[in-house]
């Protein structure tokens, strides 16, 4: 009969290996993010370049999953641009100015890379 018989525990090491990890999940995420912004930016239809130049994004961790939020700081009135650019707005004589979907196609790419990259990681483990 073999037997085996150890004293103490790998805590240090397994915190060490989950801390890795984040760190490379983090630089995943941040590479994305970086990705949705230039895109976005590039796609954002240009008058002054202002709303363009606004975009930036988060990152948000919660209960073992992380997201991406993208962010477009150029507010007028209180109306953020580029969600009346992406969906239309009244004006203020009474007419209407359609909608222009470019946040979707803009992003599309980023998002189908993430998925593939994604995969890719889960499925060599």
């Amino acid at each position: 009969m073999i037997s085996f018989r150890h004293k103490g525990n790998y805590s240090k090491a397994t915190r060490y290996f989950e801390r890795l990890r984040e760190v490379v999940r983090l630089g995943v995420l941040d590479k994305y993010g970086r990705a949705g912004v230039d895109a976005l930016s590039s796609a954002t239809p240009v008058d002054s370049g202002e709303t363009a130049s606004s975009w930036g994004y988060e990152i948000e961790h919660s209960a073992g999953s992380s997201r991406i939020i993208f962010t477009n700081s150029h507010i007028n009135k209180g109306v953020s641009i580029a969600i009346i650019l992406q969906y239309g707005h009244g004006t203020g004589t009474g007419g209407y100015v359609e909608g222009r979907d470019y946040i979707n196609p803009a992003i599309q790419p980023v998002f189908d890379n993430l998925v593939k990259e994604a995969w890719k990681e889960v499925t060599s483990i």
